[in-house]
């Protein structure tokens, strides 16, 4: 070999060797293979590299059937493939369909794989079919029709429903078709104390709404879990809209105060042009009485009169301004 040596050979072909093994065993999953047929299920070589070949993790697809295999269902690699490339979760499909088949459950793959593409944990639904979910709701306020706010705390039992639940509603839905049930219920009651006596009302009025219809569940049960009293929202209303009647009041007493005051206001201006008046008219009368004694139309013995007169007037109101100060 031009001077190589024979130990350097075959260690060459050793290496060699053992990496053609290597990745041999790596694309070609032997061990899976061997689970496979020890386990009963009769799956070819090839089929494990053809799913290499279309990127799909045999491990993936093979220990599901095996599983399935032993639990005695009838499923092929074909379907547990094609629900992979799909997008689906096979091992959580294959362990649904073995718990219903334990519970005597009917469920076939292709709808147990609708369900799982759909996003819904099918696992979960079969599991609540067998031992029913709990579902407890915040405190629910509505007020009864004598005013007072009523607070309740209901628990609904309810069991998944495998036929509705590719588009059912959830367990939102749920709760909010209870919580306006309890609402509309302690809204018609005559008296929150009725609602205090008999809770069970509440709960019996809401399950005969049927508000599981177009739900991914089947509501078994709604117990009332607790009962509390809030607000006088009756009086705290009649207190708001009596304020609100009295600052109407006080706003029409205060225009009419107003009004009242710019009429005085206009008054006023009315006496003070009328003083004004008499004051100018005042004024005219002695040049009128100078004229009349120049025209000859009033006499001096009439003059006379007329300070007579005047000087009576102005004792006259003296005397009343002291009688009226000594008073």
């Amino acid at each position: 070999m031009g001077g190589i040596p024979e130990a350097a050979i075959v260690l060459i072909i050793a290496l060699i060797i053992i990496v053609v093994l290597a990745i041999f065993f790596t694309f070609v999953p032997i061990m899976l293979w061997i689970s496979a047929l020890a386990a009963g299920v009769r799956i070819g070589i090839f089929t494990l590299v053809g799913m290499r070949l279309r990127r799909v993790i045999p491990r993936r697809v093979i220990n599901p059937l095996i599983k399935a295999v032993k639990a005695g269902l009838q499923l092929n690699t074909n379907q547990l493939e094609s629900h992979y490339l799909a997008g689906g979760n096979v091992d959580r499909v294959v362990n649904a369909l073995i718990a219903a088949h334990r519970a005597n459950i009917e469920l076939s793959f292709e709808r147990c794989a609708a369900i799982d593409l759909a996003g819904r944990n099918v696992l979960e639904a079969v599991q609540m079919s067998v031992n029913p979910k709990v579902i407890e709701t915040p405190f629910i306020s509505g007020v009864a029709m004598d005013g007072i706010e009523v607070k309740a705390k209901a628990r609904i039992t309810v069991r998944a429903n495998i036929d509705r639940l590719v588009g059912g509603a959830g367990e939102e839905t749920i709760i909010a078709r209870v919580g306006e049930g309890i609402v509309s219920t302690l809204g018609s009651s005559d008296s929150h104390k009725k609602v205090l006596e008999n809770p069970d009302l509440i709960s019996k009025t809401v399950l005969k709404k049927g508000l599981d219809s177009g739900t991914a569940f089947e509501i078994l049960s709604i117990d009332i879990a607790d009962v509390d009293i809030g607000k006088n929202i009756g009086a705290h209303l009649q207190t708001e809209q009596s304020e609100a009647d009295k600052n109407i009041a006080q706003a029409k007493a205060e225009e009419r105060r107003a009004m009242a005051v710019a009429q005085e206001q206009e008054m006023k201006a009315r006496v003070e042009e009328m003083r004004a008046k008499v004051v100018e008219a005042e004024a005219e009368v002695p040049m009128a009485m100078a004229q009349a004694l120049r025209e000859g139309k009033m006499g001096v013995m009439d003059y006379m009169n007329y300070n007579n007169i005047k000087a009576d007037t102005e004792m006259r109101n003296a005397v009343g301004d002291i009688n009226q100060n000594d008073e």
